[in-house]
């Protein structure tokens, strides 16, 4: 993985080269950026740059020894560290050792785009602890103890340094304050909350700006062949977190799904309390509608009424004068407009927690019907208080 491979800010990239040109590389730093930003790529671009034979013009060369092992995650001085469980093709003493294929091959097959979640399914953990552990913290401090391979620098990076596991954290404190000469400590973390201080005390912090849209909607059209408006929708609605573009992209024709029934809905239950004439409010249009979404699975309703929330925020933010604020589609913000009207900071807080309330009987696998039919009169009533 080279920088100019890398989905990250232009700035950030010539800070880490002079880092290394300039030979002020600090043996330990915490990498801090949401889920989304690329930083697994980062690392790895910069553990390949440092170790590079023939390192130029800013970036790895990407043909010597050390690159082509880098490229493969095989460098014998490269060393992973993982979230890890029971399996079942590690059955006992599970260290990220021996998950380092499996894991090697997620990184690949998602083109270093990748998130915990899905690391999680891959592992098919059976919701067991996923952890770095005390087997990982005793392997680091002992691999730490042996000279390098290719007497160059010896790089560690940790994934999910927030899934450190807290009495194993301890073992690891002397061996960041004070490693092994040309010895790399590359923490990757979303949230610096749940790191013990005294590991956080002990790295330099790096933080990774999230993804500008613009950045997503180029790479979607570049690398995904979408078209433009395709792009641009995704990219507007995805937090500026390119795996979730990418999940999204996937999912594109369940989120014009989920539009169809937010108009039909919201169209049906304000139509009802202005009028009250059954043929304005569409209601056996809205019947069918429950009837359709109560066929699908529970991840389809379940993801509707997360769409139901944040279309409901859109509302708000719209009525209240904050539509630079809104992540919608062109499509979206049509619909959006067309309905601000009926969204006020009163039924704000009721329309949302509605959502909340909806959500938490699908999970207690309360009847379908009855949860979509008592939500659509709720939202109605809701509208009526405005």
């Amino acid at each position: 993985m080279q920088f100019k491979d890398v989905m990250v800010n232009e700035t950030l990239k010539k800070r880490l080269v002079s880092l290394v040109d300039e030979n002020r590389i600090s043996h330990a730093q915490l990498f801090l950026g949401k889920n989304g930003t690329h930083n697994f790529a980062l690392a790895v671009a910069y553990a390949q740059y440092v170790c590079c034979e023939d390192r130029h013009d800013g970036d790895s060369c990407g043909k010597c020894h050390s690159c082509v092992m880098f490229e493969k995650l095989q460098h014998p001085d490269l060393h992973l560290i993982f979230p890890n469980c029971i399996a079942k093709s590690v059955k006992k003493d599970p260290e990220s050792d021996l998950f380092a294929q499996d894991f090697r091959e997620f990184v690949f097959n998602n083109n270093y785009h990748i998130d915990f979640d899905d690391w999680v399914k891959e592992l098919k953990s059976d919701n067991k602890v996923i952890s770095i552990n005390i087997r990982d913290c005793a392997s680091i401090i002992r691999k730490n103890s042996v000279r390098s391979h290719e007497n160059g620098y010896k790089v560690y990076i940790l994934w999910m340094a927030e899934k450190l596991y807290h009495a194993a954290a301890p073992k690891l404190l002397k061996t960041l304050e004070e490693p092994e000469n040309k010895t790399l400590f590359i923490l990757l973390a979303e949230s610096s909350d749940a790191i013990l201080p005294t590991i956080l005390s002990r790295t330099q912090l790096v933080k990774i700006p999230p993804l500008p849209e613009e950045v997503i909607r180029q790479h979607l059209i570049d690398e995904e062949c979408m078209s433009e408006q395709e792009a641009a929708d995704i990219a507007a609605i995805s937090e500026n977190n390119y795996i979730k573009a990418l999940k999204l992209k996937g999912e594109n024709a369940e989120l014009h799904k989920f539009h169809k029934y937010y108009s039909l809905f919201v169209k049906s239950a304000t139509s009802f309390v202005q009028t009250g004439n059954l043929n304005d409010v569409e209601y056996f249009s809205v019947q069918n509608a429950i009837k359709d979404i109560s066929k699908n699975g529970k991840d389809f309703q379940r993801n509707l009424m997360l769409y139901f929330s944040r279309m409901f925020r859109n509302e708000l933010l719209i009525n209240q004068k904050g539509k630079a604020l809104v992540k919608a589609t062109a499509e979206e913000l049509k619909t959006l407009e067309s309905f601000q009207q009926f969204f006020t900071i009163k039924n704000a807080m009721p329309l949302y927690n509605e959502c909340n309330k909806a959500a938490l009987h699908l999970e207690r696998n309360v009847n379908v019907l009855m949860v979509f039919t008592d939500f659509y009169f709720k939202i109605a009533q809701n509208f009526a208080k405005r």
